[in-house]
């Protein structure tokens, strides 16, 4: 009688936590979630999340680029919302003056 050998295969194509990563900030990846806490059929919280991990090429791509309009992650638009701000404090500095003067 002869025995059979079976044989063990093994998957060659695994795949690392970079592989994975990259994967995902390549497509893209969104979560979303809601909490509500009732209390006798009464909705006292409601809680909405949502959380999208991408790449910035691909986020772009979605449409969603607030970090370029967004003065706190966007230094460039500080500087110059506060240079047109310090601009018109001293245009209203300079009429107050005048008016004393008369």
């Amino acid at each position: 009688m002869e025995k059979q050998r079976t044989a063990i295969t093994q998957s060659t194509n695994s795949a690392t936590l970079a592989d994975v990563l990259e994967r995902i900030l390549d497509k893209g990846l969104v979560i979303a979630g809601d909490i509500k806490i009732k209390l006798v059929d009464i909705e006292l919280l409601t809680i909405q999340i949502r959380l999208v991990i991408a790449s910035v090429e691909k986020a772009k791509e979605m449409g969603m680029d607030w970090w370029a309009t967004d003065k706190d992650f966007n230094l460039g638009l500080n500087t110059a919302q506060n240079a047109d701000e310090l601009e018109a404090i001293k245009k209203r500095v300079e009429i107050l003056e005048s008016k004393k003067l008369v």
